[in-house]
């Protein structure tokens, strides 16, 4: 593709996008200066002066920011080409200036005084158009049990952190509601379909129907209220939100109304069975196809309007039933010309887990064919885990259609810290710099948020960086003192171990999916090896005890602390697993006796005791989130029953188990514990009759524990108890020694 062929599809995207009244760039100005309220409180906030003027932006087209004054008696100028731009600007100046730290585990806002000077003004301006953020799985790993304030939070966060494009589905069962009424269905037949609220995500693409459902009249008109209220902040920044549309879905109930409609029925899909999986997908030649399409999205745009940018997934994880390149393209243009049939200026994003997620199916005339079915700059494609496996590089930058390198980093929401930093730091350059390149922006597509801050604070300053960081070592312990708000050489220390350990993986073998003994079904044959030195995360952990009488009081530090602390009980339950089962394998009863009863008994307790001292790492918090949800008090057992099933069996038989697993105090106490202990139990059974340990027993019996706890109505506390350095300290003295000593 030549170079003047991708200079114009990347035009025809700022094109799409530009165009303002002075109106609007006042308002993101408003905007922005009400987030400053929020953040720093009124007070503070008046020593600023924030503006957006499209005209900073004239000659390039792209994000730009302008920062000046500041010192004694000065305001501080902040001017953005946009309210995203304008909050990014000050984030930096936050940032740089004032060693402050903006964070989800709580950030650092201690400001100079006076406020200091910027010496010569400083213009930056974002390398591509787009800074991308969200997954569709994050809406309900991390976001399904949100009120207002929560999402206020966030979309400051997104601010400032310059994204500027983001998925906006919430209340969108609502729109399909009236749309399935409008074709014929009954209200029993449309219950029967929606999957329950912490299983939308896959119902949306079409994985699953009817599981965990149905959704609640109340849940419908809450999120129709949340969806407007995100879309009036989203916009009131500058931000675009990415709206859903058709991919081909339709409920079974469909063939009742119209027996003549042209379905397929797609395979099974995460271990599922057809009573919540095998969708119906219509054909792209059936006369309903247009209609269904036209129909939601006209009915989407009338109640929330549009920003001309929808996300529509046909084959997320599901095998097309043909893999003929002309049916291939028949399906894709099909959904994209339902899109332009209400919106001419309808641009199509499109995630590229498909191709990543079945190469053998999709090869090149098969991803040629999807790629080519729509024309070149209306097909905006994520690039979703291209810090591991970019997919750019395998089909020639998308064939000419332009795309987003985005960092996936977590599945499941899981906890457990993990990272490909130096990947993820020269990642955008590298495919800004591949042969014909259309890449049009960043993105940060997790599935769950909420863990491993350092990696989204590097991937959104990426954002704004044409090149890489020089010096990661330099720009991580720079990260510790914004983030504790002072500089300590321990700190230091232990985040440059954490670097080179945890956040250094590398390869294709990199997925930030934990699948540590912990939180796994014990088996007698579960991997324990990792990329990094254990030493490493000990060490770490031993420096940040001895910043502890400088840095108890910072927040950020107690909960950094606490999560290497978990991090460190994590590795030490694989020790004492491996260590059982070569005492399992070698037939010696008293160290299986030693080593599991330690990891049971002892090392799991204190976990889940330590995880009790932080409100982030309670399982009573995560549940009343879901319960504060509810109008009703079955609504409320229901909707906790969808989040006991989510962290857990994910399914009614494990289906996907332990795939969302955390690391929550009362999660570890009443349900990773008690698998762990029939598990010991069966094993000892096993050596003292001299009978071999049956997996398959274990299984069952592991099955009846995990729904037990799913089943359970016990509440769990949702506030803190106990000292969380006192406890981290407690567990070290009981464990490093032993690990210094070889004795583990």
């Amino acid at each position: 593709m030549k170079a003047a062929a991708v200079a114009a599809v990347l035009g025809f995207l700022l094109l799409a996008a530009a165009g303002s009244s002075a109106g609007d760039e006042a308002r993101e100005a408003a905007a922005v200066r009400a987030l400053l309220a929020r953040l720093l409180g009124p007070g503070p906030a008046a020593a600023f002066s924030v503006s957006v003027e499209r005209a900073l932006a004239a000659e390039s087209g792209l994000d730009t920011y302008r920062l000046s004054g500041g010192g004694a008696g000065a305001r501080v100028r902040v001017l953005g080409s946009t309210g995203v731009a304008a909050a990014a600007g000050l984030h930096r100046y936050l940032r740089d200036f004032c060693g402050c730290h903006v964070a989800w585990s709580g950030s650092q806002l201690r400001l100079p005084e006076p406020l200091p000077a910027v010496q010569e003004e400083l213009t930056e301006t974002t390398p591509n158009r787009y800074r991308y953020y969200q997954n569709v799985c994050t809406h309900s790993y991390s976001f399904v049990w949100w009120d207002w304030a929560r999402w206020e939070w966030e979309l400051d966060w997104m601010a400032l952190n310059g994204i500027n494009l983001a998925l906006a589905w919430s209340g969108q069962e609502a729109i399909w509601q009236r749309v399935y009424l409008a074709l014929g269905l009954t209200q029993s037949e449309i219950h029967e379909y929606f999957t329950g609220p912490a299983f939308l995500a896959w119902g949306r693409m079409g994985n699953l129907h009817t599981w965990g459902g149905p959704l609640p009249r109340s849940w419908h008109l809450k999120q129709l209220y949340l969806q407007h209220r995100i879309l009036d902040r989203m916009r009131s920044f500058g931000m675009i939100p990415v709206l859903p549309a058709f991919a081909g879905h339709v409920p079974k109930a469909l063939t009742r109304v119209f027996p003549q409609v042209n379905v397929t029925q797609l395979g099974s899909w995460g271990h599922f069975n057809c009573s919540y999986s095998c969708s119906f997908l219509l054909a792209p030649e059936d006369p309903l196809f247009p209609i269904i399409g036209s129909l939601f999205l006209r009915e989407l745009t009338k109640e929330f309007g549009t920003d001309h940018i929808y996300g529509a997934d046909t084959f997320n994880e599901m095998q097309p039933p043909s893999s003929e390149p002309s049916y291939l393209a028949a399906a894709t243009a099909s959904v994209y010309q339902a899109m332009i049939t209400v919106d001419p200026d309808a641009v199509w994003l499109l995630q590229g887990w498909l191709f990543q997620h079945q190469p053998q199916f999709w090869g090149p005339a098969q991803v040629r064919a999807v790629l080519g079915a729509v024309p070149r700059g209306r097909l905006l494609v994520l690039d979703l885990f291209a810090e591991s496996q970019p997919m750019y590089v395998r089909t020639a930058s998308f064939h000419g259609q332009p795309f987003i390198w985005c960092m996936l980093h977590n599945f499941g929401g899981n906890h457990g810290l993990f990272g490909a930093l130096e990947a993820v730091n020269r990642g955008p350059a590298a495919a800004r710099l591949f042969p014909n390149s259309t890449m049009a922006g960043t993105g940060m597509a997790p599935e769950g948020i909420g863990q491993n801050e350092v990696v989204y604070a590097l991937m959104a300053e990426l954002g704004w960086r044409k090149d890489p960081v020089a010096d990661l070592e330099a720009w991580v312990t720079g990260f510790a003192a914004r983030r504790y708000g002072v500089a300590h050489k321990g700190t230091e220390a232990a985040w440059r171990l954490l670097l080179r350990s945890v956040y250094n993986c590398s390869g294709e073998a990199c997925i930030g999916h934990n699948r540590s003994p912990l939180v796994r079904r014990p088996s007698l044959r579960m991997v324990t090896t990792v990329w990094y030195n254990r030493s490493d995360v000990f060490e770490a952990w031993r420096l940040l005890l001895t910043a502890t009488p400088a840095l108890a009081t910072s927040p950020a530090f107690r909960y950094d602390l606490l999560d290497v602390t978990r991090q460190a009980a994590q590795e030490l339950v694989s020790l004492h697993y491996e260590e059982a089962r070569t005492a399992y394998l070698n037939k010696e009863l008293v160290p299986l006796l030693r080593a599991a009863g330690t990891l049971v008994y002892e090392l799991l307790p204190a976990l889940d005791t330590v995880l009790a001292s932080d409100r982030r790492f309670l399982l009573g918090g995560w549940l009343e989130q879901a319960r504060a949800a509810a109008v009703s008090e079955a609504e409320a057992r229901f909707y906790e029953r969808n989040s006991r099933y989510q962290l857990t069996l994910w399914g009614p038989e494990g289906n996907i188990l332990d795939y969302a697993n955390k690391q929550l105090a009362g999660l570890v106490a009443d349900y990773y514990t008690p698998r762990w202990e029939l598990f010991v139990d069966m094993l000892v059974e096993s050596l003292v009759q001299g009978i071999p340990f049956q997996q398959h027993q274990f299984d069952e019996k592991a099955f009846w524990l995990e729904q037990t706890f799913v089943f359970s109505t016990r509440r769990y506390p949702s506030q803190p108890q106990g000292d969380t350095v006192d406890l981290a300290k407690k567990l070290f003295l009981k464990y490093y020694p032993r690990l210094v000593a070889g004795s583990l």
